[in-house]
């Protein structure tokens, strides 16, 4: 029995590597782009949750002497500034925040808006930009319970 040996073609040799290597530079590039596009997510959302537990914290911090009185609860401002900062002192991995006290309809809130950046490591070395500032804000304010 005599084996049958084939020769490859003369025209074909390296034509799927080079169309692999050229796949495999389009397949990371969806793969970094969506790790990277997840962090950034990510980081989008803990911005928010961290506002919106900073304003509920700041939320609380009433002025005590107006509730024991029986007037309108408000928001002590300066009791919540140090809330929010302690909160935010504590959740650690933010690069900034600010706290504002909108009035509305003569009642004081709480804006909390807290600053996050986010590394891109991915494609952090073909952008021009490696870190992304993402941003969450929360308004809260003190709710008063209806008189029986």
């Amino acid at each position: 029995m005599t084996a049958d040996v084939r020769r490859p073609l003369a025209g074909d040799h390296g034509r799927v590597s080079i169309f692999l290597a050229v796949a495999m530079i389009g397949v990371l590039a969806i793969v970094g782009l969506s790790f990277d596009g997840a962090g950034q997510l990510r980081s989008l959302q803990r911005a928010e949750n961290l506002a919106a537990e900073a304003a509920r914290a700041g939320g609380q911090a009433i002025d005590r002497g107006a509730a024991i009185d029986g007037r309108p609860t408000r928001i002590d401002r300066e009791a919540a500034l140090v809330a929010v900062t302690n909160y935010l002192e504590a959740a650690e991995g933010t690069s900034g925040h600010t706290v504002s006290f909108p009035e509305v309809a003569g009642e004081t809130l709480i804006r909390v808006t807290v600053t996050i950046t986010y590394d891109r490591t991915m494609i952090g070395p073909f952008v021009q930009d490696k870190t992304v500032t993402v941003t969450g804000d929360a308004t809260a304010r003190a709710i008063t319970a209806a008189a029986p």
